[in-house]
C-alpha cells in the first residue's frame, strides 16, 4: 500500500498533523508521497526534512493506492476531481470545522493508519455529477456535492426551467436552483431547505435558491436521470458553479444538461462510524434543546 498525501496549505495546524501522520506511516513500515506543495511547506516549518517533494497531486496518484487529504471537506472535493476519476480511495482528516467528508480527527490518525493497513475499514462509494454546455466552452464539470445556477451580480430573480428526461417538470423563479447529490444534500441544499439524503440513496435533488413562490418546494429525482437547466431571463447573466469551487458566469439564455458521471468517488469509512453518528456529531441532528 502506497499513501499519496495532500493538504490545505491555508491551515495553520497542517505541517504538525502531516508530520504525526508521516511519523505513524513510518512505524508501520508504510510507503508514502507528498504533494510538492506539503513537502515545502513542511521544510519551511522544520518538521520531517527528509520529506522528499514527490510531484503534483496528479504525478503522485498515478503511483499511490490511497489518497490521505489533511483539511475540510473543501479539500476532500478538490482532491476529488483528480482522484475520483482514477478510482483512488480518498480518507480524509478534518483540519476544518464540520468535516462530513474528513471524518478522521488528528487525534485518530494513527488508530486510521493501523485500520487502513489490516484492511478494518470499507470503500464508500459516492454519485458524481457531471454538467455539460456550450457555453462552458465545451468543458464539463465534475461536482460531488452539487451544481448550482445562481444569479450574477444582478439583485433581479431569475427564471429557470427545469426538464426530467425531455420532460418539463418544474420552473421556478427567484435567486437559483442547486442540483445536488446524497453527499450535497447536506451542504448548500440543506440550507436551502432541501432534505437530507442518506449516502447511496440513488437520486439526485433539485432545491430552489430563495424561490419567489410559496409552491417552490425540492424535487427528487432518480439518478439515471437526464436533468436539462434552460434560463429564459434575456440580459441577465447567470453563475454556473460546482462545489463551489468552479465557477463560469454565462449568458442567460442557456443550457446545461447534468447527468450522473460514469464514475463514483471512493471514500474511505472506517467501521466504527456510521452517517447517523455523524449527523448528531456534526449538525446536532434530532437534539431536542430542551433536554440540554
Amino acid at each position: 500500500m502506497k499513501v499519496a498525501i495532500v493538504g490545505h496549505l491555508g491551515k495553520g495546524e497542517l505541517p504538525q498533523a502531516v508530520s504525526a501522520f508521516v511519523q505513524a506511516l513510518q512505524r508501520e513500515k508504510v510507503e508514502f508521497l507528498v504533494e510538492s506543495g506539503v513537502a515545502k511547506l513542511m521544510k519551511e516549518k522544520g518538521r520531517i526534512g527528509s520529506i522528499k517533494e514527490s510531484g503534483s497531486t496528479d504525478e503522485i496518484l498515478n503511483e499511490s493506492d490511497i489518497l490521505a487529504a489533511f483539511g475540510g471537506d473543501g479539500t476532500i472535493l478538490a482532491a476529488a476531481r483528480a482522484a475520483g476519476p482514477r478510482g483512488i480511495p480518498i480518507i480524509g482528516i478534518n483540519l476544518g470545522k464540520l468535516g462530513f467528508l474528513a471524518e478522521v480527527a488528528p487525534s485518530e490518525m494513527e488508530e486510521a493508519i493501523a485500520d487502513l493497513k489490516a484492511g478494518r475499514y470499507q470503500i464508500e462509494k459516492r454519485s458524481v455529477l457531471l454538467g455539460e454546455s456550450d457555453q462552458l466552452r465545451n468543458s464539463p464539470i465534475t461536482a460531488v456535492n452539487d451544481i448550482v445556477v445562481a444569479k450574477g451580480r444582478s439583485s433581479r430573480i431569475i427564471t429557470l426551467e427545469a426538464h426530467v428526461n425531455d420532460i418539463p417538470a418544474v420552473t421556478y423563479r427567484g435567486d437559483g436552483l442547486i442540483v445536488s447529490t446524497p453527499t450535497g444534500s447536506t451542504a448548500y441544499a440543506l440550507s436551502n431547505g432541501g432534505p437530507i439524503v442518506i449516502p447511496g440513496s440513488q437520486v439526485f435533488g433539485l432545491t430552489p435558491i430563495s424561490p419567489h413562490s410559496l409552491s417552490g418546494r425540492p424535487l427528487i429525482v432518480p439518478e439515471n436521470s437526464i436533468l436539462t437547466v434552460t434560463g429564459s431571463d434575456e440580459n441577465e447573466s447567470v453563475l454556473i458553479s460546482a462545489d463551489g469551487q468552479e465557477e463560469a458566469v454565462v449568458a442567460s439564455l442557456f443550457t446545461l444538461q447534468i447527468r450522473k458521471a460514469d464514475y463514483s468517488l471512493n471514500l474511505v469509512r472506517r467501521a466504527k462510524h456510521s452517517y447517523f453518528e455523524v449527523l448528531r456529531a456534526k449538525l446536532l441532528w434530532g437534539r431536542d434543546p430542551r433536554s440540554h
